[in-house]
Order: C-alpha cells, then structure tokens, then sequence
C-alpha cells in the first residue's frame, strides 16, 4: 500500500513548512551516544530531547528507523522486549532522542520488569531537558492496561506525552477513525497528554513526516535555529 490510501484525512494540519524543516532534520547525522542501564550513566543533559516510549511489541525501532530513514539505528529484535537499555542517539548535533525500553512484555521476569519501570521512570522524572514522549500504541489493539497506567505515570511525572499510533496501515480507514476517536477521548482525560493523535505506518511511510515535524516542534527547534537549513524559496 502506498502512503495514504485514503488516511490522510486523519494526519494533524501541518504547514508544508515544517513538514519539510523535520524532513530535513531528520535526514542528518544521527549518531548513537550511548545506552544506559543506571541514572548515573545518562548523556550530559545540554540538548533537548525527545523519548520514544510505548509496549514491547508495538514496533518502536522500526517507527525510531523510518524517521531516521535508517535500517539499523534502532535494534530491531523478533523477540518483543529483548531491548532493556535507554538508547541515546544525537540528532544532527541539535537534539537528543531516548528510545525508552519497552513495557509490558508478559514473558519477561517480574523483577526485571519492576527493575526497568524503575529506571525508566527516574529518567523521566529527573530528566531536566526532556521535552516530549512519544507514546506509541499499537493501532490494531489501541489503548491496553500497560499503555494506560504509562500514561497515568507520566501524568504523576508532569511529563508532556504525545500519543503516536502505528501499524495503522492494517486498519480499514472507519476503524482507524474509530480508533483515533475513542484514544483521543480517553487522552483528553489526562492532563499531561498532548490532544492531538498522530497516525503512522513505518511499512508506507504514512504519518512519518508529521511525526517528524512534531517531535521537532516539539523540541523547540526552529527552521532558523539550526545551521545548515536552508528553507525553501517560493
């Protein structure tokens, strides 16, 4: 399936502007800095930052790779949940982005769930420069328990979350819309959730360019605050 097939009508208005601002800054180097298991080894805090957060199985590294546009930065496992550091990587020199362990993985032992929900949410209620999470729900399956009470977690952290739903390439557009309404009733709900909902597809590239420019937005970067940009001229 091409992007779109029709679920465009569900993708936020965003000026062409800045779609192409975060398809640009997208493109450039984005470097791994580090993974980290304890507090004590997160990245200097000097750049804002992004995380990318949501259930073991809801396809974080390969959404994390499409906005790249690379195959490999983020791990891509067959085993949901194999993943169990926070992974820093440099987004051309200007931002940071945290791919966040994922939660609710039922084959994984208790203790080292426990273990990584800690570590997780010291991160993001310590971390002065984190500006947005990004929470990925599965659009097949929409909001579970695990994504419910990540929600409730960040809301109890003051933690600004946006909800990104993926896989929406293998809904009919009439689920997808009923999808998107009853996740943003349930949003509107919780105090720090972002209202909009952004619908992606990491398999025909659907909602990519506008997660991009939402993150960047997001983020606080502007077209004329980052060197090498040069904005289209009409």
């Amino acid at each position: 399936m091409a992007p779109g097939g029709g679920y465009e009508q569900f993708l936020p208005e965003i000026g062409a502007e800045r779609l192409a601002f975060g398809r640009w800054l997208f493109a450039q180097d984005c470097v791994f800095l580090r993974g980290v298991v304890k507090m004590d080894g997160l990245p200097p805090a000097d750049k804002p930052e992004i995380a990318f957060a949501g259930r073991s199985n809801v396809g974080k590294s390969s959404l994390v790779n499409a906005l790249t546009g690379r195959k490999t930065l983020a791990r891509v496992s067959n085993t949901p949940g194999r993943t169990r550091e926070l992974n820093f990587f440099e987004l051309a020199g200007a931002a940071n982005l945290a791919d966040l362990p994922g939660y609710g993985y039922a084959r994984t032992e208790r203790k080292l769930v426990d273990q990584w929900t800690k570590v997780i949410f010291q991160y993001l209620r310590g971390r002065a420069t984190l500006k947005r999470v990004m929470l990925l729900v599965d659009a097949r399956h929409g909001l579970k328990p695990f994504d419910v009470q990540a929600m409730e977690a960040l809301d109890e952290a003051a933690v600004s979350y946006q909800i990104v739903l993926t896989k929406v390439d293998k809904l009919k557009t009439a689920e997808l819309a009923a999808v998107i309404a009853k996740t943003a009733g349930t949003a509107a709900k919780h105090p720090a959730a972002h209202p909009v909902i952004c619908p992606t597809s990491s398999e025909t590239g659907l909602g990519i360019d506008h997660l991009r420019a939402l993150a960047a937005e997001a983020a606080g970067l502007e077209p004329g605050a980052v060197a090498g940009y040069k904005p289209a001229t009409s």
